[in-house]
């Protein structure tokens, strides 16, 4: 019973941890990066790693986890920007899920010669996400640029059901890949 108090307890300060690191700021780091990796899964984040291309944060620019069924004409459709910025965006059909994207933009950052990245997903999926890229690639300086999605409300999140539900998946989540990522270190 006592070991079932402390496991809770410990999940409970992760959980505490978890959604302070999904708070944390989008602000954009004025440093250049070599690349933009977004990751998909909404077209907010799209939109933002296309702003960041358009405003000289980096050179090129992936959009990892696409569907192979979608052209970049379709990605360009969703967040209008300027046509100039197809030249740089290259889509990567292979990860279905973030370990895959992490292997996926390891890859292509080894194909360019690229040493720095702007990891652009969602708030909540940053930690997660950082975590898998970090061991995917760790010789590569990775600068966070979380999206805050209109649907998740990280402020008093346990007041709404469905943020509540996906901050618990994502941080169950986040504990299986930190036990994966550990072990595979060990």
């Amino acid at each position: 019973m006592l070991l079932a108090m402390v496991l809770a307890g410990a999940w409970a300060l992760g959980l505490a941890w978890f959604v302070a690191q999904a708070g944390r700021g989008g602000e954009v780091d004025p440093d250049h990066t070599d690349a933009i990796v977004v990751l998909t899964g909404g077209s907010e984040r799209l939109r933002a790693g296309l702003d960041l291309l358009a405003r000289g944060a980096a050179e090129r620019l992936l959009v990892s986890g696409v569907h192979r069924d979608v052209k970049l004409e379709e990605l360009f459709a969703l967040s209008p920007t300027d046509d100039s910025l197809r030249c740089c965006v290259d889509l990567g059909y292979a990860a279905a899920d973030t370990l895959g994207n992490a292997q996926e933009a390891a890859e292509w950052m080894r194909a360019h010669g690229f040493r720095s990245l702007r990891l652009v997903t969602s708030n909540y999926h940053m930690p997660r996400s950082m975590l898998e890229f970090r061991a995917a690639m760790p010789e590569i300086e990775i600068k966070r640029q979380p999206v805050d999605p209109e649907t998740v409300h990280l402020d008093r999140w346990w007041a709404w059901p469905g943020t509540a539900r996906l901050i618990v998946s994502e941080y169950n989540k986040f504990l299986v890949a930190l036990a994966r990522v550990t072990l595979r270190r060990i």
